[in-house]
């Protein structure tokens, strides 16, 4: 790295490892802006003279934004390289969190939410494909799962740091420490980042629509798009509904769920780094497939503990094992549904994002009509988790599918 490093295109095969660290933070941008906040949501919504839906509701439209802005952003700078269009998402989430912190109308809070998420796609998103551009095959899933170790963090970290700060500040200072945080991953774009994206790869790039359609018309990468949307509802459910389910229903104050939801996202940490080992010994499709069964049975014990109204000890063993499942599932599917897609890496990450960030932030909301309860939770996750499972029959036989006709990508 004798160059800048903005301005130094990589050979494939390998990345930095302080590069590493910091497109681990790029990609938890996405659980920092949705977690951080998660412990004050019930004092943002007394704040602002709204109710607990409208509150939930901040989140979703981050979630859309986080959805629809990497189907600009991954296109885009597949089109233009990766550094341009990453270090001006980061400059407008670093503007945007300053003007929450501000917000005092719950209507202003949804627009500036929504505008916060379409800026943080694009430091999602562009990560993962400047992934894909150095590593392919089971070395791109092996690094997107150890990605997830930094992602992981952040649902650790951003709940107990959000209900630390709760006790010298309001929801207001939460999004001054975000803007903080964007601060610093803004320095970090400028100083650190390459460009991944060769000039060639650039000029012979589609444009966003055909290269949408084209990747839409592929089977296999479908089934990656429907079990990535149900990871989706998996986890947004869980993190959208947890703050009222065990403050309200289970008693527990802002910053005693904090360290909970921490301590229960160290499953996502650690099922990330057992599916990293698990794919140099079993393969990636083996993995994914214990990932998902995990995810599946857990979200099923977690409904009916929650139904059925079982005290907290009982209930916590098999949500840690959700979030677990999904460590172990989320960086190898990305893996396996980017690999055959390395000249639109960008607009096949941007898709594989926008499925799971749609539908994560349709579900939650909707369900939550009937009330943020423990059972409309519970099912909710269980449906999804059942759901997987088909969603990997699909995928494996597609795969197979590809495979025998000698084109992994149609």
């Amino acid at each position: 790295m004798a160059r800048a490093a903005g301005a130094q295109e990589l050979v494939p095969g390998t990345l930095p490892r302080r590069v590493l660290v910091v497109l681990g933070s790029l990609t938890a941008v996405a659980p920092l802006v949705t977690d951080l906040y998660l412990p004050a949501l019930p004092q943002l919504a007394r704040s602002l003279g709204s109710s607990a839906a409208m509150a939930q509701l901040t989140m979703s439209v981050c979630l859309v934004g986080l959805a629809l802005g990497q189907l600009v952003a991954g296109p885009l700078s597949d089109r233009i390289g990766r550094t341009v269009p990453l270090r001006v998402g980061v400059a407008v989430l670093l503007v945007t969190s300053v003007l929450c912190a501000l917000a005092t109308d719950v209507t202003v809070l949804l627009v500036l939410r929504l505008v916060q998420g379409l800026a943080g796609a694009a430091a999602m998103v562009i990560a993962r494909a400047v992934v894909r551009d150095v590593y392919d095959g089971s070395r791109a899933a092996v690094v997107f799962s150890q990605l997830m170790l930094v992602t992981g963090l952040a649902p650790v970290v951003g709940p107990m740091l959000g209900g630390q700060l709760l006790a010298f500040t309001d929801w207001r200072g939460i999004f001054v420490a975000l803007a903080a945080i964007a601060a610093v991953l803004l320095a970090a774009c400028w100083m650190l980042l390459p460009e991944t994206r060769p000039a060639a790869a650039r000029a012979a790039a589609p444009r966003r629509s055909r290269a949408l359609r084209s990747l839409l018309a592929d089977r296999q990468l479908r089934a990656f798009l429907l079990m990535s949307a149900l990871f989706g509802v998996v986890l947004f459910t869980y993190i959208s509904m947890s703050a009222f389910v065990l403050q309200d229903d289970y008693g527990l104050g802002p910053v005693a769920y904090a360290w909970l939801f921490g301590a229960n996202s160290v499953g996502l940490v650690l099922g990330s780094q057992l599916g990293a080992r698990l794919v140099g010994r079993v393969g990636a499709a083996t993995t994914l497939s214990c990932g998902v069964l995990l995810t599946a049975g857990a979200t099923t014990v977690s409904a009916a503990a929650l139904v059925f109204s079982a005290p907290l000890a009982v209930l916590l063993p098999p949500l840690w094992l959700v979030l677990a499942g999904l460590g172990m599932s989320l960086g190898t599917s990305t893996g396996l549904a980017l690999s055959p897609h390395p000249a639109e890496a960008g607009a096949a990450a941007a898709l594989l994002g926008a499925s799971q960030f749609l539908l994560g932030a349709a579900v939650p909301p909707l369900v939550s009509l009937a009330g943020a309860s423990g059972p409309i939770m519970g099912l909710t996750m269980a449906t999804a988790g059942v759901g997987l499972l088909g969603a990997l029959h699909l995928a494996r036989r597609r795969t197979a599918q590809a495979t025998a006709i000698g084109n992994p990508a149609h």
